[in-house]
């Protein structure tokens, strides 16, 4: 297998291999675990699937396709947002902080709601937007035990995170937090030393090749593509829920944050990236 690098991983991305949504559920790292298949003793088995996004919006861009296939296999789909999402508008006298929060927590609800997710599969750990914590930063351990605690109780086969390398800083500490908190580090103790899920990793900000960084020599990943052409248009109707951030609903900051046409078009495609470590 040739060595995946950033040319062929964001600027040529059509040249990754595809798999199925039925592979990727019917995969787990969990020893003994069942696929998302019929059986005739128990019907379809529906296996955890944990999807966790830095902010709100970012399950549903880089995994809007995969949610609204697993859910169509009965496979049963968490989301868990680490940040509060406040930072995108911090200047709106329209929206202060916590309307902020409010409006986007609801958007998120709408999207995950068209994708198939079910309200109550649908969690925010609220951490500060631009500052969530890293391994140096005092409060890293608490972020780790809240985040630990919510995995405990989904126990997923499958966690989808945000890529390790993504050049956004909160998405870097949110795979920290999540990688502390399942396998463990620095003390602390691997959540299912036998048994630890699958780690599918998406990307969102290498699409921009402005910000795009290199990858660390000697990681040995393969990335592939899943294809979403049968769900792409609820995808796309799932991410028209994010106004706050695909339109000018807040007017009154000049500097807020709006995702534009051309990063939006990375996400609409008929297909998704993902990555592994091999």
């Amino acid at each position: 297998m040739s060595p995946i690098t950033n040319k062929s991983l964001f600027s040529d991305p059509a040249t990754l291999p595809w798999r199925s949504v039925a592979e990727i559920a019917s995969k787990s790292a969990y020893r003994g675990a069942q696929p998302c298949a019929p059986t005739k003793a128990q019907g379809t088995i529906a296996k955890s699937v944990l999807v966790v996004a830095p902010h709100p919006d970012d399950e549903t861009l880089g995994c809007g396709g995969a949610i609204a296939l697993l859910q169509s296999l009965k496979c049963r789909v968490n989301v868990l947002v680490i940040s509060d999402g406040t930072m995108s508008h911090p200047r709106s006298r329209q929206y202060p902080a916590a309307k902020l929060r409010s409006l986007r927590e609801g958007e998120t609800r709408t999207a995950t709601a068209t994708l198939g997710i079910e309200a109550s599969a649908v969690d925010f750990l609220r951490l500060p937007d631009g500052a969530v914590p890293t391994p140096e930063m005092p409060d890293f351990a608490a972020a780790v035990e809240m985040c630990r605690d919510r995995i405990t109780a989904i126990k997923p086969d499958i966690v989808f995170l945000p890529w390790r390398y993504d050049p956004h800083p909160d998405h870097r500490a949110t795979w920290q937090i999540v990688h502390y908190a399942i396998v463990g580090a620095h003390g602390c103790a691997p959540l299912h030393p036998q048994n630890s899920p699958r780690f599918i990793e998406y990307p969102i900000w290498d699409w921009d090749e402005t910000q795009r960084s290199d990858l660390a020599t000697g990681d040995r990943i393969t990335a592939w593509r899943l294809d979403i052409s049968d769900v792409v248009e609820v995808k796309k109707q799932a991410i028209a829920a994010y106004r706050s951030q695909t339109t000018n609903l807040i007017d009154d900051d000049p500097e807020g944050f709006r995702l534009t046409p051309e990063m939006l078009a990375n996400f609409t495609r008929n297909w998704e990236v993902y990555i592994e470590e091999l």
